[in-house]
């Protein structure tokens, strides 16, 4: 089958200061564009997927500048809101300042999004059925719904038109905590799982021991942060028993060496089963994007019918080869390259 893919989400001016620089000492900055679903589709784009993306830009020379940069990825942006004053008065793009770690000094993030467009924009206004009308596939994150409430509205609505639809969802939960707290996440985020079919990670969501008794806890609650098998197939069995609609649960462990070198490797539930991936180790030039790129590799291979184990081990290389590329998206467009890394065969190609 082939398909047709959309996301929705915000897409930010990043600024970075070269060299490793620290931010309070910067003379100059690098002018980047990114955000987590804007990287997803740009990702798949690359990788010859017909893929669009649904945002707000404000209509000036910076909103313009992030989608023509969509588009030159070959990322379909016709359904794009280049909003009016009127429409999002502060009228501005979000931004966000990366300042780049190295060695055992880590990256820092400091956000300028606020009363962005895409946050005051109204939704209520939004054509949700038009939009998705001729897609196959719909990813959300959990990044959009933190925005404001007229965007976690339009969140609920795109996942419940999308499943009157056929459609298959895809649903990341990229908890921020500087845009809500732990609670507010798991919340909403749980309200999410009904409608979703591939997920990726598995938090911020409610599982509880006991849905009568909350005091008992939650059932991830004694899982580490770097999961064994066992430890995994426990939770992975719990969210398909308690949303039996869930087909497939990815997620990427990291084990960070220095902020310079990291290694990563990924657990996959697919068909009542539990894959476990190789373990890459890699040198890190730009880590922002990372797992929007090991997203975008499982979706890939989830569109061409991988078998599970390639699923999950071109889901990882796809996220080691993002790392080494400066900017959020992986603009990786050679399969064969990403097929080659998840092999480990590291020769030079000619």
């Amino acid at each position: 089958m082939k398909h047709k893919f959309i996301t929705i989400g915000e897409i930010m001016l990043r600024l970075t200061p070269p060299d490793y620089e620290k931010i309070r000492t910067a003379t100059s900055f690098e002018a980047r564009y990114g955000g987590s679903e804007a990287n997803v589709a740009l990702s798949l784009a690359n990788l010859g997927v017909d893929a669009s993306f649904f945002t707000v830009v404000p209509g000036n020379s910076l909103g313009k500048s992030a989608v023509r940069m969509m588009r030159s990825n070959d990322v379909n942006c016709d359904s794009v809101i280049y909003s009016t004053e009127e429409e999002t008065p502060t009228h501005r793009l979000g931004t966000y300042y990366l300042e780049t770690g190295y060695g055992i000094r880590p990256s820092k993030v400091v956000y300028d999004r606020k009363h962005s467009a895409f946050s005051e924009y109204d939704f209520n206004k939004t054509d949700v059925k038009k939009l998705l009308e001729g897609y196959t596939w719909l990813h959300l994150s959990g990044i959009t719904p933190a925005l404001g409430k007229s965007c976690s509205e339009l969140i609920l609505i795109c996942l419940k038109t999308a499943k009157e639809n056929g459609m298959t969802v895809s649903f990341d939960g990229n908890f921020r905590s500087t845009l809500w707290s732990w609670e507010e996440a798991r919340d909403f985020c749980t309200l999410c799982l009904p409608y979703v079919d591939v997920l990726f990670g598995i938090e911020p969501y409610h599982i509880w021991k006991n849905e009568n008794d909350h005091s008992a806890g939650d059932v991830k609650d004694d899982i580490p942060f770097q999961p064994d098998r066992d430890q995994q197939e426990k939770v992975f069995k719990a969210f398909v028993e308690r949303y039996p609609n869930i087909k497939c649960i990815a997620r990427h462990v990291r084990f960070a060496h220095s902020c310079s070198e990291n290694s990563l490797s990924a657990y996959l539930w697919l068909n009542g089963k539990i894959y476990e991936s190789k373990r890459l180790t890699f040198h890190i030039l730009d880590r922002v994007g990372g797992g929007d790129a090991f997203v975008s590799g499982i979706i890939y291979a989830l569109m061409n019918e991988y078998t599970p184990d390639d699923i999950v081990n071109f889901g990882v290389a796809a996220s080691a080869v993002k790392h080494t590329i400066h900017g959020d998206g992986n603009i990786t467009d050679d399969v064969s390259l990403i097929r080659h890394v998840m092999e480990m065969n590291f020769d030079i190609k000619r």
